[in-house]
This record gives structure tokens, sequence and C-alpha cells, in this order.
């Protein structure tokens, strides 16, 4: 994407008038696929058509965060049960344990995005089996990660903050892993667990875990000289500030962010959607209107989350001033009577 027309179109998602959106909404893919690798394991999926090796695995995964981070959900949804079955029979226990959980993590991932709940907490679960018998720490953090995100998505908040505060002390002190690595992957620890605990109101906790991340995560950037946890850190402390109420410190640390330095698509429209969400708290319907635009345009499946359907629905009360918001409405999936 070129820079001008992208910073163009987020200068107007935080200052500028509404102005018309062609649509960009692509229908998502049922995870049928996935529900039925995890019921009957490979019996109901096609057979791969070539037999998998330790390289096409590892390729899988590569391409695999690539879908993902390009918010190409549907291909990632389709290709993914077969990838996993691929990596179930290639290399030894420990290789196969360690693929088998990344490919999961990247599944609960996908199952937030789609927002299908009871997939999510046994994405999760087979993520953190498999990540215990691979005995990576760094893949047992993010399954905990992962773990974590299923309870608070069941409304338990207190038990998701310790699942990531707890992994995050276990990884600080676990030497088997590079330090900065370990670092890197406690900022984002931390930062989930400050939005966790954002959610149950507790201020004063979701400030300090933040802080911890923002600690966690410079450091690691000093030393790899790469500001991609930083800015995860970041993005969150905007979601604490919107969870907490804080709708126009939200907006606030927003203004300081350029969103074409964010390196994904999926990373760049959940910034927007944040913003339109804290616009919303805010009671200011254009302005977050603007926002999901933005957030369409860069990554047009993020427009199937519950969280954006939500916002159009609310956003219908202004149809009047807001030309466009109809047909945006449906696009998010929103049924109109």
């Amino acid at each position: 994407m070129r820079r001008r027309p992208f910073m163009a179109l987020a200068a107007a998602a935080l200052f500028s008038p509404v102005v018309g959106q062609r649509s960009a909404y692509a229908e998502g893919t049922p995870l049928a696929g996935l529900e039925d690798l995890l019921l009957y394991g490979a019996a109901r999926l096609p057979p791969p058509r070539y037999d998998p090796t330790a390289e096409s695995v590892a390729t899988s995964l590569l391409t695999s965060r690539r879908e993902f981070k390009t918010a190409r959900y549907d291909t990632l949804a389709k290709a993914l049960p077969g990838r996993i079955i691929a990596a179930e029979s290639v290399g030894t226990a420990e290789r196969r344990a360690r693929n088998i959980a990344e490919l999961f993590n990247l599944a609960t991932r996908l199952c937030i995005k789609i927002g299908d709940n009871n997939l999510v907490a046994i994405t999760a679960d087979r993520a953190l089996t498999s990540a215990r018998v691979g005995g990576d720490p760094l893949v047992v953090a993010e399954a905990h990660r992962m773990v974590s995100s299923s309870w608070r998505r069941q409304g338990s908040l207190t038990r998701a903050t310790d699942i990531v505060v707890v992994a995050a002390g276990d990884l600080l002190t676990d030497t088997s892993a590079p330090e900065v690595k370990r670092l890197a992957a406690c900022g984002g620890l931390y930062a989930t667990a400050a939005y966790t605990a954002a959610k149950t109101g507790d201020r004063t906790f979701a400030h300090a875990l933040i802080r911890e991340a923002a600690e966690n995560a410079t450091a690691a950037s000093r030393t790899s000289g790469s500001a991609d946890g930083v800015q995860s850190v970041t993005l969150h402390e905007l979601s604490v500030h919107y969870e907490l109420g804080d709708a126009g410190r939200a907006i606030e640390l927003a203004r300081t962010i350029d969103p074409t330095a964010l390196p994904t698509a999926e990373r760049q429209a959940r910034f927007f959607t944040d913003v339109a969400r804290a616009f919303d708290q805010w009671g200011k319907p254009e302005q977050c209107f603007r926002a999901l635009l933005a957030a369409e345009q860069t990554a047009p499946q993020e427009m199937h989350r519950s969280a954006v359907r939500d916002l159009a629905t609310g956003l219908l009360r202004h149809d009047r001033k807001l030309p466009g918001v109809r047909d945006f409405a449906v696009r998010t999936g929103v049924v109109l009577n």
C-alpha cells in the first residue's frame, strides 16, 4: 500500500469530514474444516496432494503467519486444517509438537477474529497441550496467552489476567530461551494482562501492567533493533484507555501513532477499530464511522468481527447524517429490518 493515500485516509479517520466508501467487504469463510479436524481428526478432510516434508511444514508455518498478518482470514481458515495434519506427520515428537502448537496458536487467533468462542477454548487447549510436549518456552508462553484470551472471552477476567502474569514470570526466569526473545514475549504477555485487567475496571493494576509491558518491549527493542513489540504494546495501551472509559486519552494516544508504521494490515485495522470504539464511547459517531471505513479499506475481513458489527448497529441511529452507513452495516453482517 502506498504511503501517501494511506496517510490521507488515516488523517481522515481522526480529523476530516465523512466521505463515501465503496464496498470492500468479503464474506468470511466458516470454520467447518477446523471443526471437523478437532472432532474427527483427519478422517473427514481431503488427503494432502503431496507427502509433507520438514521444509513444506516450515513453509506452511510462515505462510500461515503471513496470511494472518495480512488479514486473509478466509484463506487461512481453509488451509489450516490440512497444515495441522501435515505437521502431525513430520519430524521428531518434540518438533511435531512445536509445529502443531504454533499452528493451533494461530488457529486460536483466527477463531477470535471470526468470533467463535467455542473453538477458541478448544484450539487454545490443543495449543498448550502440544506446546508443553514441544518444550519451547516461547511457544508455551504464547499458548498461555491464547488460553488467557479464551478465559477472558468467557468472562473469567481475574483468571485470564493471572494466567498471563504467571506465564510472564515463568518465562523471564527460563534461561533456555534467548533473553531478547523472552523480553519481547513478556511485553506481549503483560500487555494482554493489562487489557484484561482494564476490563475488570482495575485502573491501578491495568496501568501498572501496561508499564511493565512497555519496559519489557523497550528493553527487547534496544537489543533487537525492532520496534514491533513496542508498537504492539502501544496499541494495547490504547485499548486499556478505552476499556477504562478514558476515550479522550485513547484518542490523544492514537494521534501520536502513524498507522503506516504499523507493520501489518491486521495491526493497522485493529488500530482503526480501537479508534472507532473510542470515538463511539466519546459520543462522536462521524469520527467513529470514518475510523471504521479506514479499517475496512485496510483489511476488509476485519469487518467480520462482532465488535465492528456492534459499532455499525449503533451508527444506524445516525444514518441521516452518515451517508453510506447503512451499506456499511450490511457489509459487516448486520441484518436490516
